[in-house]
C-alpha cells in the first residue's frame, strides 16, 4: 500500500513567510539589511555583538578565559543582538557580518571585522597566543576538532534542534534522521574523550571552547529539553568532560553574557566591565527598578 503523499514540491519554490514556525518572522531567502541602524560602541578594543546561543557562548567563554589568564587586551564590550526581533538585519550589523548571523566582532585596534564563531576564536587565539598549541601536531589536532565542530553543529542545531524543539509540527522522518546524526556525533566525542582529557589531548584549547556550548550543554540537559530522549546519561566520557569544563569560572561567566533566558541571576544582557557580573545581572536590575 502506497503512503499518502502530503507534499509535492512545486516546479519553482516561492517564499511563504508564514510557514517557518517559531522563526518565521525573521527567516528570509535574501540577504542584506532591512533597516538603517548603527551599532553601539563601548570603551574597549574588542566590540562583540551577540546573543547567548551556543555560537554566541563560544566567544564570550573564550574572552572570559583570556581575561582569567590576565590578558588585559581581551577586555571587551558585549552588546545584545535580539535575533527574534531581527536586529541582526540592521545596516550596522550587516556591515560587520554580511551573513546576518551572531556573533560578530569588531577589533578597533586592528580595524578588522571577524564573523563566524570559529573564525572569531581562531582570531583571538592567534592574536593573544593562547588556547592554540604552537607545536604543529597538537595545533593540527586542535584545528581538526575546531573544524569538525563547525561542520557538525548545524546538524545538531538546525537539524535535530529545529525539528525536535522548534518546528510547527512533529514529523517522524526528520526527527529520526537528525536524532541518529546527533547521537552519532555524541558517540564520536565520547570515544575521543574516553582516551583523552580534552579534545586535542591533554591541553584545553579552542577545540573544547567551541564544542562545549553545543555538546556540553546538550549532555548536561540544558538544551532542547532532550536529555532523556537522547539518552545522554549513556555518554559517560562526554559528560565527564562537560562537567569539568562547566566548573571553570570563565565558562560560568561566559554563558551569562548576552543571555536572555533562564534565571534572572544568570542573565547579563550587556557586559562592559568585570564588575557587571556582580552588579548588573537582570535580577539586580529588576530589583533596582522596583526600589
Amino acid at each position: 500500500m502506497l503512503k499518502e503523499v502530503s507534499y509535492v514540491p512545486p516546479k519553482v519554490w516561492t517564499w511563504d513567510a508564514g510557514s517557518g514556525g517559531e522563526w518565521a518572522s525573521i527567516n528570509r531567502p535574501i540577504s542584506g539589511p532591512t533597516h538603517d541602524k548603527e551599532l553601539p560602541r563601548g570603551k574597549h578594543p574588542l566590540q562583540l555583538y551577540s546573543l547567548a546561543t551556543p555560537n554566541g557562548q563560544k566567544v564570550t567563554i573564550m574572552l572570559e578565559e583570556l581575561l582569567e589568564l590576565g590578558v588585559k587586551g581581551a577586555e571587551y564590550d558585549a552588546f545584545l543582538i535580539r535575533i527574534g526581533k531581527g536586529e541582526q538585519f540592521s545596516s550596522g550589523f550587516v556591515e560587520l557580518n554580511p551573513n546576518s548571523k551572531i556573533p560578530a566582532l569588531l577589533d578597533t585596534e586592528t580595524g578588522l571585522r571577524v564573523f563566524e564563531s570559529g573564525a572569531i576564536l581562531l582570531y583571538l587565539a592567534e592574536k593573544f597566543g593562547k588556547f592554540l598549541p604552537k607545536d604543529l601536531a597538537a595545533r593540527t589536532e586542535a584545528l581538526n576538532w575546531l573544524f569538525w565542530l563547525q561542520g557538525s553543529a548545524p546538524y545538531l542545531g538546525g537539524g535535530f534542534g529545529h525539528f525536535y524543539a522548534y518546528a510547527p509540527e512533529k514529523m517522524q522522518y526528520p526527527i529520526d534522521r537528525f536524532t541518529m546524526e546527533a547521537k552519532r556525533q555524541m558517540d564520536v566525542l565520547d570515544r575521543r574523550l574516553a582516551e583523552n582529557r580534552y579534545l586535542a589531548g591533554d591541553e584545553y584549547t579552542i577545540a573544547d571552547i567551541v564544542t562545549w556550548p553545543w555538546y556540553g550543554n546538550l549532555v548536561l540537559g540544558d538544551q532542547y529539553d532532550a536529555g532523556e530522549f537522547l539518552d545522554v546519561e549513556s555518554y559517560t566520557h562526554l559528560r565527564r568532560w562537560a562537567k569539568e569544563i562547566l566548573a571553570r569560572p570563565a565558562v560560568q561567566r561566559g554563558r551569562m553574557v548576552n543571555r536572555t533566558s533562564g534565571p534572572l541571576s544568570e542573565q547579563l544582557h550587556e557586559r562592559h566591565d568585570a564588575s557587571d557580573f556582580e552588579m548588573r545581572t537582570q535580577d539586580k536590575l529588576e530589583t533596582s527598578k522596583v526600589a
